[in-house]
């Protein structure tokens, strides 16, 4: 098979403490350019590695050693909006996407290239937060994987009694006042990991991994994120209240969520396992909302579970 040659893209592979041997490439998604990150490693399948918002590849650096380490090759993907990809704003650091489509044509152009490339089949998936649900929307579309993974998957979004119908009355209103671009309520341009002490965080227990994801934004601006705009707010409302209506897909699946998350919605994600035919809820006592990021028993758990799932849907 004749391969399309991609343009290179940067990778900051001292910070991201990645497998060697890292393909990273730019991509076109619609008319949004994305970055793309594969290590070609194991025969036993490749993992799409769905990242969640405001993370990019390098954050996932160690989790595709993780993978590798248990036979299976990885590609993982800067979705527009974050990481190196284009971003739809002026201000860099202001999260945006119209609709939440726009990550489907994201993920399309992931897996063509996984295709393109001939990394090795069958395909996986591990998704995080956000990436739990465009990988949901994923599965429901057909996506052709034989199993998946989900870490406390955003089916609903966390928030303050009080806030929520603050949130669903302006996101409402977004376009008819022109608020869409504007920060949703309460948040603003800093970036989390910069602006939070390592007590008290909602990310994760274990202080090295903290370090670990702070080290990536601190030296390389670039990769930061700040908080979502109103108009992402109200796409990832909307997505999530029509996912919540549609039956599971048939796909194996397990869910890991922590008992300490904060960050999204708890009850719709046990909602949803609770109707899913061939899923299992896999609860990580303690566990802030990384549960990749989180110490090494609580990741070795995690990965375990992943590996072995695949490995039984060959």
């Amino acid at each position: 098979m004749k391969h399309e040659t991609a343009l290179p893209a940067p990778f900051h592979a001292e910070l991201a403490d990645a497998p060697p041997g890292a393909t990273v490439v730019w991509a076109q998604a619609g008319t949004a350019r994305i970055r793309l990150a594969w290590w070609k490693a194991g025969d036993r399948g490749t993992v799409l590695l769905l990242p969640g918002r405001t993370e990019c590849i390098e954050k996932y650096g160690r989790a595709a050693g993780d993978l590798v380490t248990r036979g299976f090759s990885v590609i993982t993907i800067d979705w527009r909006g974050q990481g190196l990809a284009d971003r739809a704003l002026p201000d860099r650091r202001e999260g945006h996407v119209g609709d939440f489509a726009e990550y489907q044509q994201d993920l399309d152009a992931m897996l063509a290239e996984a295709v393109r490339q001939d990394l090795p089949q069958p395909f996986y998936m591990i998704a995080h937060s956000m990436g739990g649900c465009i990988g949901l929307r994923g599965l429901m579309r057909g996506l052709p994987v034989r199993a998946a993974a989900f870490s406390a998957p955003m089916w609903g979004i966390a928030m303050a009694a009080w806030l929520r119908p603050v949130a669903s009355v302006v996101s409402a209103l977004a376009g008819p006042l022109g608020l869409v671009n504007r920060y949703a309520p309460s948040t603003s341009a800093e970036t989390y990991l910069l602006q939070a002490p390592f007590a008290g965080n909602v990310l994760t227990t274990d202080r090295e991994m903290w370090g670990y994801m702070r080290r990536q934004v601190a030296e390389v601006p670039e990769l930061a994120l700040g908080g979502p705009s109103i108009g992402w707010l109200k796409a990832a409302l909307h997505e999530c209240a029509a996912l919540a209506v549609l039956p599971a897909p048939k796909v194996p699946a397990i869910c890991a969520i922590g008992t300490a998350e904060k960050v999204v919605d708890v009850p719709p994600v046990h909602l949803r396992m609770a109707g899913w035919a061939n899923g299992q809820l896999d609860l990580y006592p303690g566990a802030e909302h990384e549960i990749m990021m989180e110490g090494p028993a609580v990741r070795a758990r995690f990965f375990d579970r992943a590996a072995a799932l695949f490995e039984a849907h060959r």
